[in-house]
């Protein structure tokens, strides 16, 4: 089975104070803000690499680093993992809060892997 295209990669880091991380990626790092979410900003890193500051990921007792893949297709990605022999930990599902269409995996470390979908097509294009 062909592995659907990724479209972007987004590594989301816990951040206990929104508001100084957002002072530190977009003042003192000089990133570009693309998209935010309210609990969660999403930086431009390179034309297709972000990064995501998010005061809602537990870094004690739940999700601390995410790595998302940014696709057109989650439910090929979801059937290409099951094909090759993983499982889906949860999802795919749509989640109204954040405007995405995702699914999550568990790496063999217990690392959270996310492919996930926009509702807004141009989420990555600042202005829309």
């Amino acid at each position: 089975m062909n592995r659907p295209k990724a479209d972007a990669q987004i590594t989301f880091l816990p951040a206990s104070d929104l508001a100084a991380s957002g002072a530190f990626y977009g003042g003192i790092l000089g990133l570009e803000l693309v998209v935010d979410q309210g609990t969660c900003l999403i930086y431009r890193v390179t034309d297709d690499a972000f990064l995501g500051v998010c005061e809602h990921l537990d870094p004690i007792g739940g999700r601390s680093v995410i790595f998302t893949i940014v696709a057109q297709d989650v439910d090929g990605f979801c059937a290409m993992v099951i094909a090759n022999g993983g499982t889906v930990d949860s999802g795919p599902e749509h989640n109204d809060r954040f405007g995405i269409y995702h699914a999550f995996f568990l790496d063999p470390d217990g690392h959270h892997i996310e492919v996930q979908r926009f509702d807004n097509p141009g989420w990555s294009t600042p202005g829309t």
